[in-house]
């Protein structure tokens, strides 16, 4: 009964469209807390919090249409995480919140995030089964080759897209590290602290990796021991050559070894893997140089090269 299925496959695009509603208007719910929380602060010291805010004084004020649906939207949407939460088996549900953890967006909420895309394009695999049988102009073997195409990318786009961005973040923080190690090192032997030479270098160098030491300022602030927020700092990144550096601060700070020396080692030894792994990534390289040169330019090239030679032998001997 293809006809049963066009409800469900509506439902499903609007789902689809909700969830690009909420990425468009995350940023405005961002800024209306923003502004409601100056409002706070301004009631509290007795300044006009309209004159802050630029909304206007009148208590309780109603919430316009559009915003109201907005919310109304990331409702049900946290709703379709939650289910995808007690449908998806949970170590499925553990890998997918480490590796959210590891890209940057360890918060529940991008987690159920992720779980809710995840079962939308999923669940829209069958109603585009249904539209390339019945509103496809494509017959046969080229809509079975769409669909399995189609389904493919649906089933593991966003597994790939968040692998990509883990990736993408362990390389930046890579990359980093050796930059900011020098930093710590001048600092520190300039007569700085190390808290004090690693807010320094947080502030200096823009990238995940300044971010993650600025999180491990602020739980040392907040009273967490140095070694274990260097511990949720390793497991947050899960990059070797991090976790080589900050194991030697821990065992540094346990054991009372001198900051200065531990810092001029690890920035010389983060030097070198920095190097080592920049001359791996070229070693790799002819490999994956040879599957694009087997199957795109050699076959190209051998028409090139042979075709007309295969025309006239089919000219002069076949005819």
């Amino acid at each position: 009964m293809p006809e049963a299925l066009y409800p469900a496959g509506g439902i499903l695009l609007v789902l689809l469209t909700g969830a690009v509603w909420q990425r468009v208007s995350s940023n405005r719910r961002a800024t209306l807390a923003t502004l409601r929380s100056a409002v706070g602060w301004a009631s509290l010291r007795g300044t006009s919090a309209a004159a802050i805010a630029g909304v206007s004084s009148y208590p309780h004020q109603p919430i316009d249409g559009p915003i109201r649906a907005r919310l109304g939207i990331s409702r049900l949407l946290g709703a379709i995480g939650r289910l995808a939460r007690k449908i998806t088996p949970p170590i499925y549900t553990a890998s997918a919140t480490r590796r959210l953890r590891l890209a940057g967006k360890g918060r529940s909420v991008d987690g159920e995030g992720f779980l809710a895309f995840r079962l939308l394009t999923l669940a829209l695999i069958l109603p585009l089964f249904a539209a390339l049988e019945l509103a496809s102009p494509i017959r046969g073997l080229e809509a079975l080759l769409a669909f399995i195409l189609l389904a493919f990318l649906l089933a593991l786009g966003p597994e790939a897209l968040l692998n990509r961005m883990v990736s993408s973040r362990q390389e930046q923080i890579r990359r980093d590290l050796p930059a900011v190690a020098e930093l710590l090192m001048i600092s520190v032997e300039a007569g700085l602290g190390f808290d004090q030479a690693l807010s320094r270098s947080a502030t200096s160098v823009q990238g995940p990796l300044c971010d993650e030491f600025s999180r491990y300022l602020g739980e040392v602030r907040m009273g967490s021991a140095r070694r274990e927020a260097l511990e949720a700092l390793d497991r947050r990144t899960d990059v070797d050559e991090l976790h080589s550096f900050l194991m030697a601060l821990a065992q540094a700070e346990t054991f009372g070894i001198s900051i200065g020396s531990i810092l001029r080692s690890q920035a010389k030894r983060t030097r070198e893997a920095q190097h080592q792994h920049l001359q791996e990534r070229a070693q790799k390289a002819p490999v994956k140089m040879l599957f694009p040169l087997v199957f795109c330019v050699l076959p190209a090239l051998f028409v090139v090269v042979l075709g007309p030679a295969v025309i006239e032998i089919y000219r002069e001997l076949i005819k």
